[in-house]
């Protein structure tokens, strides 16, 4: 018979893989864990695998999962208030540090503290059944699971000694930062983490310009711009800066839809004083000169009538092909980022008909705010 501090209670029940990360995580801070698999017939395809330990190892359990803030139950949707915070999902290549240069510096100057995510992708097994030797096969998938989130473990460690080097040095400012890594496929962690708890705004790298189209198209800040509630700043590689308030010449896309209005008041107020660039109003619309003349300039008094401090000009895009129209305007006017507005649509639309947004990430290489509102 066992004894009490024996006794195994049932912590969570995830899938194999996220309940292999719980486990290394609880193991690694001293907590014995079981693994009780549900479906013994394909336990590593299993949506069911039971997290067991100590029931005197509970209380130490449950202070581990909200250190690592480690949500039980995630996949719940509840809606909360927007923290003051800011989210950075990071990769740990080499980019990884100028991404957090940027986050680090908005933070500072919004007295916001940084969550800094990574998103461990799950590796991808055939059954268990096209291999004969299920028990071998768990085994070998158990210890890639576990390698790889070592790794990813090791790799954030070394992020954050880097940061709180530089910060000691002065080289980055002081700002309070947290570390999580999560599982799956990071557009969807990054989108559901930031659901559940909004930052005051979401700063991601992306890949430059130079990479083939087949690489943008399934990029994960494409996804995450499209589909975030929150701002969204994303930065190419190439970006030669490492604070938004070097930014001296700013791009504010219109289609002169009324909520643009209301969008460039908030990207206002989310900049506050501590950003007050050149700010170059243009159309990405598809009208005909005149008309977007026209409009530009009525939109134009607009802004200069509500905002009279700010340095406020107007833009008319050439004719023809978009991309190379917009390349043209970035280039002569030496532009160092541009603000768009996406709105909610449909999953026809965003097939069918890919978002400004996304055709200013792919082709102009330039940082990338894109602020986000509904559908009237």
């Amino acid at each position: 018979m066992k004894e009490d501090n024996d006794k195994l209670v049932t912590l969570a029940i995830h899938t194999f893989e996220k309940a292999q990360i719980l486990k290394t995580m609880l193991e690694s801070e001293g907590v014995e864990v079981v693994l009780n698999n549900v479906n013994q017939i394909q336990p590593v395809v299993s949506a069911g695998v039971g997290v067991r330990i100590k029931e005197v190892d509970l209380t130490k359990a449950l202070r581990i999962l909200e250190d690592n803030k480690w949500g039980i139950n995630e996949d719940h949707d509840d809606e909360q208030n927007e923290s003051d915070y800011v989210l950075v999902p990071v990769d740990f290549s080499e980019y990884s540090m100028k991404v957090c240069e940027l986050g680090f510096t908005f933070a500072s100057r919004r007295n916001l503290s940084v969550t800094i995510m990574h998103v461990q992708g799950l590796p991808f097994y055939p059954t268990p059944l096209s291999i004969g030797d299920a028990t071998s096969f768990q085994v070998a998938a158990e210890y890639s699971v576990k390698e790889e989130y070592e790794r990813a473990m090791s790799q954030m460690t070394e992020l954050k000694n880097k940061l709180h080097e530089r910060m000691s040095k002065g080289e980055l400012p002081e700002v309070q930062f947290t570390t999580i890594i999560r599982d799956g496929a990071p557009e969807d962690a990054i989108l559901s983490f930031s659901k559940r708890h909004p930052p005051v705004i979401i700063v991601m790298g992306t890949r430059g310009k130079s990479k083939k189209d087949s690489d943008l198209i399934g990029s994960v800040a494409a996804e995450v711009i499209d589909s975030s509630k929150v701002p969204v700043l994303v930065i190419p590689e190439e970006v030669p800066f490492n604070d938004l308030r070097q930014a001296k010449e700013v791009a504010v896309a219109t289609s002169f839809d009324q909520r643009d209005l209301i969008l460039f008041d908030s990207y206002i107020k989310l900049c506050g004083d501590h950003l007050d660039p050149h700010m170059h109003i243009f159309n990405i619309s598809t009208y005909s000169p005149e008309w977007n003349d026209v409009q530009l300039k009525a939109i134009h008094e607009y802004y200069r009538q509500h905002y009279p401090n700010r340095n406020i000009t107007y833009n008319a895009l050439d004719q023809g092909d978009f991309s190379l129209a917009l390349e043209k305007f970035i280039r002569q006017e030496n532009i160092e980022m541009i603000v768009v507005n996406t709105y909610k649509r449909n999953i026809f639309a965003k097939f069918f008909n890919p978002s400004m947004a996304r055709r200013m990430l792919f082709h102009a290489g330039t940082p990338l705010l894109v602020m986000h509102g509904k559908n009237s």
